[in-house]
């Protein structure tokens, strides 16, 4: 009985042995297996990485983006490239090395592409924010990315003389009328307008209208300009300096005047040069008779 116990132990342990033997060579390989199955396996992704998505510029500038497209997958791609802008706007896509537009770009795995996308407003367009969609896509992938281009108002007021000329005639003791334009040049309304002036001691400087409530982008307003020499002003060139003031924009213009004596007196100094003239005719003929 002893003999065949010692007999399955000694089974047992042959068994156990080759079992031990067997798992030592079989692990390993399945392991090894297993690190084979998910080196193979390469998730595919695209995707956009923009350094400056936001960019501001006035009214009517271009609008250049600049973003890497990059892509991980197991061999190389065609992306179709687009762009999405708002009504009255081009968007042209671009390499960054290059200005050669393109629709499609070709991708290396692991590698990426610099592009650019320059916007361009092909309308006048208001202040404001302008969403654009870029986006990229194959068969299988796509990514998409949004830019913001935003236009700043801009405020500026030309003031310039109705005629071209900015000198004019006046005559002392009188209301002398000269016409000037304000027109708004820049993208947005200007509001509360003030007319101011300054020139010689004495003189009167008047405007029709002298405040303006409002003046549209691209508007033009007319205005009256009265200006009253006094009596004794000698006549000459003298200089009037007309004023704009706003919160936005404050053009000034400067004036010569040039000052004539009314023509009453014009006809009064020649009668006092003829009388005196008389005078000393009269004069030698007295004494040409001594």
């Amino acid at each position: 009985m002893s003999v065949k116990i010692q007999l399955l132990k000694k089974s047992f342990l042959i068994v156990s042995l080759i079992t031990v033997i067997a798992s030592a060579f079989l692990f390993p390989s399945m392991l090894f297996a297993d690190d084979e199955t998910t080196t193979t396996e390469i998730k595919s992704e695209i995707n956009f990485d923009v350094t400056y998505p936001e960019i501001k510029a006035k009214a009517g500038s271009q609008f250049s983006f600049a973003a890497d497209l990059n892509f991980i997958g197991a061999e190389e791609t065609i992306f179709n490239l687009t762009a999405e802008a708002p009504e009255g706007w081009y968007v042209s896509i671009q390499p960054s090395y290059e200005q050669t537009e393109i629709s499609a770009v070709k991708m290396v795995p692991g590698k990426k592409e610099s592009l650019k996308f320059v916007a361009i407003p092909l309308t006048k367009q208001e202040p404001g924010d302008y969403i654009i969609k870029i986006k990229a896509a194959s068969d299988t992938l796509q990514a998409e990315t949004e830019l913001k281009a935003v236009i700043t108002a801009t405020y500026e007021l030309a003031f310039t003389p109705a005629g071209g000329r900015y000198d004019t005639k006046a005559t002392t003791g009188k209301d002398n009328h000269f016409a000037v334009q304000l027109k708004n040049t820049g993208s947005a309304s200007i509001e509360k307008i003030t007319l101011s002036s300054s020139g010689p001691d004495g003189w009167k400087i008047k405007y029709n209208p002298d405040e303006i409530d409002k003046i549209d982008a691209g508007k033009t307003k007319d205005i009256d300009v009265t200006i009253f020499p006094p009596d004794k002003t000698i006549a000459g060139d003298y200089m009037v300096t007309l004023n704009v003031t706003s919160e936005n924009s404050s053009p000034k213009m400067e004036l010569r005047v040039t000052v004539q004596t009314p023509t009453i007196w014009g006809w009064v100094g020649i009668g006092i040069i003829v009388i005196v003239i008389i005078g000393v005719g009269i004069i030698f003929a007295k004494l040409g008779r001594r």
